[in-house]
């Protein structure tokens, strides 16, 4: 399993992938996301799914931007083109990996800004190759373990939510699954847009870069407890006042 969040906020993009690997028995630590100039612009990738699809699919994609020099001038046609890169690797390797038992799945995140954009843009892309607008109305998207990092998101996060708000709600999306599933772990890579600025800055990040954020909300999260009303259990506990 794993954890890939991506925000679309008024002021930009959020983007924050843990790094987690199962294979078999075996767990390791690799990146999910990945950031592409595109002339003057920058777009990333995030994925979760077989490991084998996604490195095949970015290294097609890749290779359209480098050596074909393929250009976008929207982000739906950079979307469409990691989609298409999806399908080809699905018609190489699809029957092969059912064979061997493993399901063809690779769902990805793509997001940035394209010249002829009027706002930056964040796509959710499906095994197929398909994909959907993650606008205003969704506000973001969880691939991977997604039981967890809901609730904070969905009670607070709303398209006129500041950037800095939004990058808050989504560590706090990632420590709360972090901390309920063992098939999520640091560190974790984040990614930021900012509208109009068409570069996309990234950091990556360990448990002890944010092991004092992560007890701070516990505690704030305890004294919110302590401070709720408990009239409503004077039927129930006799101490109750």
């Amino acid at each position: 399993m794993t954890y890939c969040l991506g925000i679309t906020v008024k002021e930009g993009l959020i983007a924050i992938a843990d790094t987690r690997i199962t294979a078999g028995n075996e767990v390791y630590s690799n990146k999910k996301i990945s950031i592409h100039e595109i002339k003057d612009h920058s777009l990333f990738i995030m994925t979760a799914g077989l490991r084998s699809v996604r490195d095949k699919a970015v290294t097609y994609f890749n290779q359209a931007i480098e050596d074909e020099e393929e250009s976008y001038d929207y982000m739906f046609q950079a979307a469409t083109s990691f989609g298409q890169k999806l399908k080809q690797v699905a018609s190489e390797d699809r029957e092969t990996l059912e064979k061997e038992g493993y399901a063809f799945n690779l769902h990805a995140i793509v997001g940035g800004q394209m010249p002829k954009d009027n706002e930056h843009k964040l796509f959710l892309i499906f095994p197929e190759g398909n994909w959907i607008e993650i606008n205003d109305g969704l506000k973001y998207q969880i691939i991977g373990n997604s039981n967890y990092g809901k609730p904070l998101l969905n009670r607070n996060l709303t398209h006129e939510t500041s950037l800095k708000e939004a990058l808050k709600m989504g560590f706090l999306s990632f420590d709360a699954t972090q901390v309920s599933a063992n098939d999520v772990d640091y560190p974790i890579d984040v990614v930021v847009y900012e509208k109009g600025s068409f570069k996309a800055k990234e950091v990556r990040l360990y448990k002890e870069d944010m092991q004092a954020i992560s007890d701070d909300w516990n505690e704030a999260l305890r004294k919110s407890l302590a401070g709720i009303d408990e009239g409503w259990m004077k039927e129930l506990i006799s101490s109750s006042k």
